[in-house]
């Protein structure tokens, strides 16, 4: 997916977002079946709307397949006007990757695309975005959003550490 309008083709950015509020577990259903609450689909459709004052395009949207990821990245989508179709799914993302593992991955993102918004679970996504920010945020709430971004033309040349935060946009601070 390639971004609209005047880019910066200079600038890589990665946002973070940790799925919304999801029902509790229960012997009925697994873990990985969760679905958002009521609540959890309320504050992801005004997250997404707040992301999108800053952000013109959501860039490849990338979730794990769990699917509480898969609700919050779709409300996020429609917003955006992307076809949750074009979202790519991850298994990794919700078990069994490391934040360096996901190093290559990046790499091997189109340079075309200069932004990548990354739908997952904690501890993970905290972790991830501590992994490449160099002022790492602590933990990244429920529906929060946390963009880091890097001078660099190319996926590629990305290293740990070496992203700068644009901003870290937190439920409760906003809704």
């Amino acid at each position: 997916m390639k971004n609209l309008g005047t880019v910066d083709n200079s600038k890589r950015r990665l946002i973070f977002i940790r799925h919304a509020k999801a029902e509790n577990q229960t012997p009925e259903i697994t873990d990985f079946e969760r679905s958002l609450t009521a609540k959890g689909k309320r504050d992801s459709r005004l997250m997404a709307r707040i992301l999108k004052s800053k952000e013109k395009n959501p860039g490849t949207v990338i979730t794990s397949p769990a699917f509480r990821a898969i609700e919050t990245a779709i409300i996020f989508c429609r917003e955006f006007d992307v076809s949750p179709d074009r979202m790519v799914i991850m298994s990794e993302l919700y078990s069994g990757l490391e934040p360096e593992g996901f190093l290559p991955l990046i790499a091997e993102q189109d340079d075309d695309v200069h932004t990548l918004t990354i739908f997952g679970h904690n501890s993970l996504i905290t972790e991830m975005a501590a992994f490449f920010a160099a002022d790492e945020p602590k933990v990244l709430p429920k529906t929060g959003v946390f963009c880091v971004s890097f001078n660099t033309a190319r996926w590629s040349d990305i290293k740990p550490e070496s992203g700068r935060t644009e901003y870290f946009l937190v439920p409760k601070s906003l809704l």
